[in-house]
């Protein structure tokens, strides 16, 4: 009868359980989709346009792919996989669960809405971790082993990484590991498995990695803009509910991104003498990353600072390690995946473990426990040491797990796709790009350095290539 008394909107019905709340459920729908808008069209427009005219196709589709691949398998199995009953500390049991009406429409493991929005949420997450290990490889990966890598990895890398994490049951989740939105499940991952998979694969032909132009720069940062505001759903909807922390988390993460933007762009004319808008949007995604982990358990102070610590370091590692360090001389990461997720995710993780406020942080996950969730920082102010330096101990582990995991997942399923399939494409097809793999090409107009015949704009065609940016080649 107390319902009588409830605004007529408010009042609970089939189709709104009592158990629902219609804001939380708008915000976690709307927060979905501004991810996925980050994968489709986001990267899918930054993919295709940041690599030579004849990848532009095979890159975007690859995206394209992935989102779809991703999807289909996540309902099918990945999600049980992922956030299900506890099969193993690291694993859920795997059922088709999220295929059925009975449980789409019940509430879900955390938040006030149903278990369907919570399904939609993490797939999103999942399908960009596999777009960005794409980046590492654009340019030479076969695309049938391509097909067969996104269903494989996401079965026996993604869903282990998202348990042992994301999951109440998982392992480093009861340990206290910090990773507000995917520092270690998806950027820390996707970094490691993109540079092990690049590794496997092979690199591009040495005139495709020697000159790397890209294809158009305006069509780059309208995908890097997408993806950009795109993050308000990334780390806005991981309290699972339009709260304080949500609104904290959001701004948190556009000031760490401007910040980062701002130093890298400034390193940039300090050491090459030009602002370089490829190294701009690099800044802006280490910046993004960084801040991931953290995002909503630091305070305003400390995204700022992180911003300029995610401009610096993977900057320093791009621009100077990588020219010094063998093995990443040795591997082709097309878009620089592994600094500007791996790096730039495991300096998030750090700080997270060195700025995470404790009162932020028990808004956040709801407890009590004094020795979870207590940056060092803190710790050291409060006068709880050992708590804050455990805090950091286990963000090392965390990180030292998820690289180890996906090294060892990576490289198994690579070498069970090559001896089913080439991992590589043709000679031909790396030569020719686009129209020898789909009989396509993105530019209706002209091909990668051909003239136009009989036309007034062949003078056009006969400039030089620009040359390569200064500030490095990927994203």
């Amino acid at each position: 009868m107390a319902y009588l008394y409830l605004p007529r909107n408010l009042q609970p019905d089939d189709a709104n359980p009592s158990w629902m709340n219609k804001a939380d459920n708008a915000w976690q729908l709307t927060s979905a989709t501004l991810v996925g808008l980050q994968s489709v069209p986001g990267l899918v427009i930054l993919y295709g346009s940041i690599v030579k005219k004849k990848w532009a196709v095979n890159s975007a589709l690859m995206a394209l792919y992935a989102f779809a691949a991703v999807l289909v398998c996540w309902v099918g199995w990945g999600y049980q996989l992922a956030f299900g009953d506890t099969l193993a500390p690291f694993l859920g049991k795997p059922n088709l669960d999220a295929s059925e009406q009975k449980f789409l429409m019940s509430q879900a493991f955390v938040g006030k809405y149903p278990n369907a929005s919570m399904v939609y949420f993490q797939f999103v997450f999942a399908a960009i971790t596999l777009i960005l290990i794409a980046g590492a490889l654009l340019g030479r990966m076969n695309f049938i082993a391509w097909m067969l890598f996104v269903p494989l990895w996401l079965t026996c890398s993604y869903t282990v990484g998202a348990f042992s994490i994301w999951c109440p049951q998982g392992w480093l989740f009861r340990m206290g590991v910090i990773d507000y939105s995917g520092g270690f499940v998806i950027h820390l991952s996707s970094g490691v498995a993109g540079f092990t998979a690049a590794y496997w694969v092979g690199p591009r032909a040495p005139r495709d990695r020697e000159r790397f132009p890209p294809n158009n720069i305006l069509l780059m940062l309208a995908g890097a803009g997408i993806l950009w505001m795109g993050w308000t759903g990334f780390n806005g909807g991981d309290p699972y509910v339009a709260s304080l922390d949500a609104s904290l988390a959001v701004l948190n993460t556009h000031v760490c991104a401007a910040a980062s933007l701002l130093t890298w762009l400034m390193l940039d004319i300090l050491f090459y003498e030009k602002p370089s808008v490829i190294g701009a949007t690099q800044g802006m995604i280490t910046g993004l990353v960084c801040i991931t982990p953290a995002a909503g358990v630091v305070q305003g102070w400390a995204a700022i600072l992180m911003g300029l610590l995610s401009g610096c370091i993977p900057w320093f590692s791009m621009m100077f390690l990588h020219k010094k360090m063998w093995l990443l001389k040795q591997v082709d990461d097309t878009m620089a995946v592994f600094h500007t997720h791996a790096v730039a995710g495991t300096l998030g993780a750090i700080l997270a473990g060195v700025f995470a406020n404790p009162r932020l942080s028990r808004i956040f996950y709801m407890v009590d426990d004094w020795p979870k969730y207590i940056g060092l920082a803190y710790g050291i102010q409060s006068g709880r040491f050992n708590a804050g330096l455990r805090q950091l101990w286990v963000q090392l582990i965390g990180i030292g797990f998820v690289f180890v995991w996906n090294v060892v997942s990576t490289s198994v399923i690579c070498l069970i796709i090559r001896m089913v399939v080439p991992l590589r494409m043709t000679e031909e097809e790396v030569s020719e790009g686009d129209n020898a793999i789909h009989g396509e090409e993105a530019y209706a107009l002209w091909g990668d350095g051909e003239k136009f015949d009989n036309s007034k704009l062949q003078l056009v065609h006969e400039m030089e290539e620009p040359p390569l940016s200064k500030s490095g080649y990927g994203l």
